[in-house]
């Protein structure tokens, strides 16, 4: 299976669509991403490939959120 590579113009635009991909995994399992994330590390869940990419969609939106508040911190 081919993965599409997508290059955003800012972090916002990346953090923006990460958020709509966990806002779909969201409702597809009845659970916010959170509780999932906390979950799929104390190994409690499978290792779907959903579940593979819905955790690193996470660690990448958490990573996104971290940068950008350094960015605002760094400009006020």
């Amino acid at each position: 299976m081919r993965k599409d590579t997508v290059v955003y113009t800012s972090p916002l635009d990346a953090l923006v669509a990460v958020t709509k991909r966990l806002s779909s995994y969201e409702s597809q399992r009845n659970m916010d991403s959170e509780e999932f994330f906390n979950r799929y590390n104390r190994g409690e869940l499978g290792d779907e490939l959903d579940f593979v990419e819905w955790a690193n969609d996470y660690r990448h939106y958490l990573e996104l959120r971290r940068q950008l508040s350094n960015e605002l911190k760094n400009a006020a």
